[in-house]
């Protein structure tokens, strides 16, 4: 009996003639012969034969593909050998250029998440150069984050079970958890907020811990809003204060310096009140290039402001430092200029802060001023948050989700964040303490529209709304059973009967359980769609390293052209240079239907799917709202108006092409003349201008 075969990199594992026949299945699909039976049939063949001419020595990978190419032309499937000899070219092709990467990738991944891996992931030695594999990785982030298990059996059952979930690409933390677990720094959470009070020590203490926060690798919010506005009275000087926009630059140049643990830039996200008498400035803050290029920024407004809007009543405008009015302006006319502003720039966005708070679970403890850069995560002073994702590609079998393992992925996330609480190593130790006294967590999903495109349902339609909501509503419960098992095992938060959650269980580990990320360069190592963004392009040109273009294809939506007969190299190519494919004659409409990009959907229907999700979501949802080039102001009116009355909790909208440098180009970019989409090599969907590193 044939028992074992020689890897290429000279190791050996367990001969598997289940993979010879998925191989063979695949070749066989390729040729829209969809047989498993056929499949198996020549799988046992091409066993048979292997086992006859290796007796004596342990057969190579390479042996075996020889056998299978060799079978499927001996029993009349040329068509399929050849599509398995160009799959095998393809994949020579992609080691070559891994080699040249000088990484040993052990997982199988893409070449663009081995580029990112490199540049952002693996641990590298003080000459910079990458002393560990992606399996090395997952394990290292695994045996970290197992620790917080005091029983060492279940310790060991643990390390393995996250190592197997990140490894196959169900699940992945957020980038410090991958970046800093196991390591000397260890600072896992990728979600700060820290207070700026109206005094010269507090602006200035909170810049010296947002650089603490940044060299670790977290991201920091901010509120702006108690700062006294420009021309107000400084007591102590009897000068004049310069308001919180001329601060903000402040902070915006010290991230500039402070480069985020040495990997990647710092990200803010920096909040001012609706009814601040500098809101003008701040809203128009963006106007000018290149300033501020280190925030978000958003307007807290409240449902007293979006009222008047609709109602076109007027707003009062108070100075913080001595809770007077200084002006009173018409909130439809302020309203305007924040979508204007949106329109021109792609800042601000807006969060609803009413609504914010009405679904805090720690209302005794206040009101929620700020969240993360991202704006999907509303926290406490000095608090901080870990996320994760579950890929939900990885749950779709037969066409159908796989609801009990969509729960043991919830199970087990839930348990990896609440580990990551205990093992954390906190930049300062005022987060360490509220965030130890709270243990929020944001578990939430990735790979929505794949998992769409494989369902057959299409993105802007009721039936994915309503599969949104049964879906998001599975993971929170679940979620929030696993919580409250973790807190009968090893107690509740201790705030949680200062919290809502209190009365409703008898125990709860976490007050917060689930957050909807935009994923970012997560997404690009799990091979998925980011969040639950659509597809940005069904095929482009992606920048992999300087100088080097490849051609990505959504591989579903290359599966479904070859089954239904339409595939051909020159169709590949040039659906690249649209992304869409909308307005491909030769694509069948129900093809078109299922592959929508984001600029072909229609903006309220961005808006609708968050909200879907939103209504299961303990914390907030990130989601980009993409407006075509020659989308209106009143387009984004619309949207934000919309994004209030459906209760989310924050709204962000890009018309493309509304700031001079994107990540994604929709054409010709500035720099070539092919004419093809082209997405830089961390892009993964959403905003193409905004920088998110989570």
């Amino acid at each position: 009996m044939l028992t074992k075969v020689q890897k290429r990199d000279g190791s050996f594992q367990d001969f598997s003639e289940d993979k010879i026949t998925n191989a063979v299945y695949k070749a066989l699909r390729s040729t829209k012969l969809d047989d498993k039976r056929v499949a198996k049939r020549l799988s046992y063949e091409v066993a048979r034969r292997i086992e006859f001419d290796f007796k004596t020595i342990v057969p190579k990978v390479e042996d075996i593909q020889d056998v299978v190419e060799k079978t499927l032309i001996k029993n009349g499937y040329a068509d399929a050998a050849k599509a398995y000899i160009l799959y095998r070219e393809k994949r020579k092709e992609l080691r070559e250029e891994k080699t040249f990467l000088g990484i040993k990738d052990d997982l199988k991944f893409d070449l663009n998440a081995i580029a990112v891996l490199k540049q952002r992931y693996l641990l590298k030695d003080e000459n910079g150069e990458v002393i560990e594999t992606p399996k090395q990785m997952f394990k290292r982030v695994a045996k970290a984050v197992a620790k917080a298990e005091k029983n060492k059996e279940k310790r060991k059952v643990l390390e393995n079970e996250f190592f197997n979930a990140m490894a196959s690409r169900e699940f992945m933390p957020n980038s410090p958890t991958l970046m800093n677990a196991g390591t000397k720094l260890g600072q896992l959470s990728a979600c700060f907020v820290v207070p700026v009070e109206d005094s010269i020590d507090s602006i200035f203490n909170a810049v010296k811990d947002m650089a603490e926060i940044h060299q670790s690798g977290g991201g920091t919010g901010f509120s702006f809003s108690k700062l006294r506005p420009a021309g107000d009275i400084v007591m102590s000087t009897k000068g004049s204060a310069s308001g919180p926009v001329s601060f903000m630059r402040v902070f915006d140049v010290a991230t500039d310096v402070i480069k985020q643990g040495g990997k990647r830039r710092g990200a803010n996200m920096g909040i001012l009140s609706v009814n601040h008498p500098d809101v003008v400035e701040f809203i128009a803050a963006k106007t000018n290039a290149g300033f501020l290029k280190n925030f978000n920024i958003s307007v807290s407004v409240t449902d007293k402001f979006m009222n008047a809007v609709v109602k076109d009543k007027k707003i009062d405008l108070i100075n913080p430092r001595t809770e007077k009015k200084t002006k009173t302006v018409h909130a439809k006319e302020l309203f305007n200029l924040i979508s204007t502003m949106a329109w021109k720039t792609g800042d601000p966005g807006m969060i609803f802060i009413d609504e914010i708070n009405r679904k805090n679970p720690l209302k005794k403890l206040g009101n929620i001023e700020a969240t993360n850069p991202c704006g999907e995560q509303m926290l406490f002073a000095y608090e901080s948050c870990n996320l994760g994702s579950i890929n939900l590609e990885k749950v779709v079998k037969d066409k159908k989700i796989d609801w009990q393992k969509l729960k043991k992925l919830v199970h087990l996330g839930v348990e990896f964040l609440d580990n990551v609480i205990d093992v954390n190593k906190y930049p300062l130790k005022q987060v360490e303490k509220i965030t130890k006294a709270n243990r929020k967590i944001g578990l939430g999903v990735m790979g929505w529209a794949n998992l769409l495109i494989k369902l057959g349902i299409s993105y802007d339609s009721n039936e994915a709304l309503k599969l949104a909501e049964k879906l998001m509503k599975f993971v929170a419960n679940e979620a929030r059973k696993k919580s409250a098992e973790l807190g009968v095992q090893k107690g509740s938060f201790p705030n949680f009967k200062n919290s809502t959650l209190y009365g409703k269980y008898k125990a709860m580990r976490n007050s917060t359980v689930t957050t909807v990320a935009p994923t970012g360069t997560i997404s690009i190592i799990a091979g998925t769609s980011s969040g639950i963004e659509p597809l940005f392009a069904v095929s482009f040109v992606r920048d992999v390293l300087e100088g080097t273009k490849l051609i990505e294809t959504n591989p579903y939506f290359e599966q479904t052209a070859k089954e239904k007969g339409f595939y051909s190299r020159k169709l590949m190519m040039d659906v690249s240079k649209k992304g869409s494919i909308i307005d491909v004659e030769e694509i069948p409409d129900d093809v078109k239907k299922v592959f929508v990009t984001a600029l072909d959907i229609k903006p309220e229907w961005h808006v609708k799917m968050q909200a879907a999700f939103q209504k299961y979501t303990d914390n907030a949802v990130s989601k980009t709202v993409n407006l075509p080039y020659d989308a209106s102001v009143e387009d984004v009116r619309k949207v934000y108006l919309l994004a209030h009355k459906l209760k989310c909790k924050g709204i962000t909208v890009y018309r493309y092409g509304s700031k001079p440098e994107q990540v994604l180009y929709l054409g010709t970019a500035p720099d070539e003349k092919d004419g093809h989409v082209r997405a830089g090599s961390e892009y993964s969907g959403g905003c193409p201008a905004t920088y998110c590193p989570f």
